[in-house]
């Protein structure tokens, strides 16, 4: 199935955009957002200065001191770009907000009415500038994906033209700002040599799904210029709508984030019965005056209660806190979400503590009470926590945290570690490292050189004393330390090793001394 003649419209830095906006800042003065401490937007200004997301706060400060910096507050970004969700409306109808920032439409309709889809997109600019005083850029394609891409480089594609278009951009496109985070995917990708999204696509589907799963199934159809999901999304029956008619009228943003929050739990809760998830979610409602109100979002992933609150909440507050002359003319009577699609709801993935309709944080105080109960009988270290942090090797990166105490990592993840284990990481690393023996064919031992070489080709491993097994493919040695001679003058390195059998086993083994050891086990 070929994608749909797509249509969206971009704001670039929207956070930025939003903030500034909303603080009343000019747009001369450079400005970033932060989350944990990082630059995850700057405006043009800001990187004219040297300003680049991922940049820590006092980094971005120490380029330029008259850096304003905001916090990122996604209801914020929504609010705001509500105004401009209603601009483009005026001329298009069937628009979808995908995220703040990025609006999207089926192009067909629009482009015969106004004559040509370039005709189109001059309209929206032009709207969009006139109405709200902003830039935004527009892009055509076939799929949202595509589309999207387009926007951000002010193109038309041609219809038909996605694949080619996309062939040369790189991987890193599948992991955008503000959607879903793919940045370990598109690393292992990049290590593989797959570098643009051309040469992605070009791999086999069925190689794809058994390698990397089923989320890479749907990268794989975006790079080929399709949609993320194949044409078996279900359109839901009008009884899956909830419906609420709050009493008084909803005229204030924190009655209607409560509000919000019950008709999740209840939309969630029905299509979690049928085994559905919903992926666009559609916020509608009407006032005493009779006016009625409308907005859909898409969303990226199976949308989860806390998501569909979220989505219900910025629509709510950008309705209530609009402009005057454009905000509702009265309290909200009626208040429905619709589920515009759905999806099998085995693409949802919920949390360990988040059980059924039970808000997380319930869950998670509940989980916290029954460990202390355990950490009671079992003594303070009997109960703990894994933390990740910094390190080259899989054990070296975990330190364990009993409960309670500050879940701190015992090295800093973001220093440079020169000679790291790329990822994937083992599925299973033991507690003590299990020994091995490596074979060349005339199985003689195999060991590493002073200069970081095998002294023969491996060809069998045996493992704790077993039998050998019979090595189908190997990779390495690499250093496993960043000086070659370490702990106390001992070399080690790491080789990775497939071995045949009933069940083919991949192996990461380290050579320390002058023994190897299995210290860990891929899936």
């Amino acid at each position: 199935m070929t994608a749909v003649r797509t249509l969206v419209v971009w704001c670039p830095d929207w956070p930025v955009l939003a903030a500034t906006k909303a603080a009343g800042l000019p747009s001369h003065v450079p400005a970033a957002v932060l989350a944990n401490n990082r630059v995850v937007a700057c405006s043009a200004v800001a990187r004219a200065e040297g300003i680049r997301r991922g940049d820590r706060k006092r980094s971005a400060q120490g380029r330029c001191p008259e850096l304003a910096v905001f916090e990122e507050d996604p209801a914020r970004d929504a609010r705001v770009f509500e105004p401009v969700a209603a601009a483009v409306e005026k001329l298009a109808t069937g628009i979808e907000v995908v995220r703040p920032g990025i609006v999207a439409l089926p192009v067909r309709g629009p482009a015969r009415y106004y004559g040509s889809e370039a005709a189109v997109a001059e309209r929206l600019i032009d709207q969009v500038a006139s109405e709200c005083d902003l830039e935004c850029q527009v892009g055509v394609a076939d799929g949202l994906f595509a589309a999207t891409l387009a926007a951000r480089r002010g193109l038309l594609v041609p219809a038909g033209g996605s694949a080619e278009f996309l062939a040369p951009l790189s991987t890193m496109e599948l992991s955008p700002p503000g959607g879903p985070d793919r940045t370990d995917f598109v690393d292992l990708l990049r290590r593989l040599g797959l570098r643009t999204l051309g040469a992605y696509a070009a791999l086999s589907e069925r190689d794809v799904a058994s390698r990397f799963g089923a989320d890479a199934v749907a990268t794989h159809r975006l790079a080929r210029g399709l949609e993320e999901r194949p044409p078996a999304r279900r359109r839901t029956p009008p009884e899956l709508s909830v419906t609420h008619s709050p009493d008084p009228p909803l005229d204030r943003v924190d009655a209607a984030a409560f509000a919000a929050r019950a008709l999740a739990e209840l939309l969630h809760e029905k299509l979690a019965a049928r085994g559905l998830a919903c992926t666009r979610l559609g916020v509608h409602a009407s006032t005493d005056n009779g006016e009625e109100l409308g907005r859909v979002w898409r969303c990226a992933e199976p949308l989860t209660p806390t998501g569909i609150a979220d989505r219900v909440r910025w629509q709510l507050d950008g309705w209530l806190r609009a402009a005057p002359g454009t905000r509702p003319s009265a309290g909200i009577t009626t208040l429905w979400l619709d589920p515009v699609e759905v999806v099998d709801a085995t693409a949802l993935q919920l949390g360990l503590w988040h059980g059924g309709n039970e808000d997380p944080g319930t869950g998670a105080e509940r989980a916290s009470r029954a460990l202390v109960r355990v950490q009671g009988l079992l003594g303070p270290d009997g109960v703990v926590t894994g933390v990740l942090g910094g390190g080259r090797g899989p054990s070296d990166r975990v330190r364990y945290v009993p409960w309670g105490e500050e879940r701190l990592p015992g090295a800093d993840p973001d220093a440079p570690w020169p000679g790291r284990l790329p990822s994937p990481s083992p599925a299973t690393v033991p507690a003590e490292p299990v020994a091995a023996v490596v074979l060349d064919a005339s199985a003689a031992p195999v060991g590493v050189s002073g200069r970081q070489l095998l002294t023969g080709v491996p060809a069998a491993v045996s493992v704790g004393g077993g039998p050998a097994r019979a090595v189908l493919a190997w990779a390495g040695p690499w250093a496993a330390e960043e000086a070659w001679w370490d702990r106390g003058g001992r070399r080690r390195a790491r080789l990775q090793v497939l071995l045949d059998g009933v069940e083919q086993t991949a192996l990461l083994l380290v050579r320390e001394g002058r023994a190897w050891a299995v210290e860990g086990v891929y899936d």
